[in-house]
């Protein structure tokens, strides 16, 4: 679908592509950048002024090619020295760690002080990469998260409220109808799944998202 179109539908993704396309142009050229369960390493290109490694175990997804990562490893045991990096992103990974607090205390190791976060969790997302799937984030649990692992000045927002989230739904329905049912299904739940994130600005709180994007900062030492 032509790009206007494809951000207006899955806004958490173009959340999530502003988001990364926003962090990397707010570090310095030649910074160290770790890519903390990177997948396929799809983000390696926003990066390309920076020194970027890309990590992940490389089990989520069968299907995908991890043969184009830096290094294969735990986001628990992460396989770097203390303060290596000078900024770290950590994009909708946090759901498939069996300790996110130990991960995110991992996150914070390698980081400098000083250095910047860019972490980004689902909160009302269907289950996905099975079985390697484990949780969903309130923005209290990543505060909670991140303050405890040593981050300052959080920065937290909602990608979407009520409505984003429903039209989302609606055009999820449509995997439920097999073959020349889809297109029967579609003239139900497409049209108000277009219209929906026209109201989502009365959704002032956004307790209802799809997700949150983080950027926090690793506390720096005392002076």
């Amino acid at each position: 679908m032509p790009r206007p179109v494809r951000r207006y539908v899955q806004h958490f993704e173009a959340s999530i592509e502003d988001a990364v396309t926003g962090f990397a142009a707010s570090l310095k050229p030649g910074e160290r950048v770790l890519d903390a369960g990177a997948g396929e390493g799809q983000y390696k290109g926003y990066f390309s002024k920076q020194r970027y490694c890309g990590l992940d175990l490389g089990i989520g997804d069968k299907q995908w090619d991890y043969t184009r990562l830096d290094a294969i490893g735990d986001l628990s045991r992460l396989p770097f020295r203390d303060e290596l990096f000078d900024a770290c992103v950590n994009v909708v990974t946090l759901e498939h760690v069996r300790e996110p607090a130990v991960v995110v205390r991992e996150l914070g190791r390698v980081l400098r002080p000083g250095g910047r976060l860019l972490l980004i969790a689902p909160h009302e997302w269907e289950e996905h990469q099975q079985p390697h799937d484990f949780y969903r984030y309130t923005r209290y649990g990543l505060s909670y998260l991140l303050s405890e692992a040593g981050f300052v000045d959080l920065r937290i927002e909602p990608a979407g409220g009520f409505f984003r989230l429903l039209s989302r739904r609606l055009f999820g329905a449509l995997q439920f109808f097999p073959g020349p049912l889809m297109f029967v299904a579609a003239i139900f739940f497409v049209p108000p799944a277009l219209v929906l994130p026209l109201f989502d600005g009365l959704d002032q709180r956004k307790n209802f998202t799809l997700g949150f994007v983080c950027v926090a900062e690793k506390a720096k030492c005392p002076a």
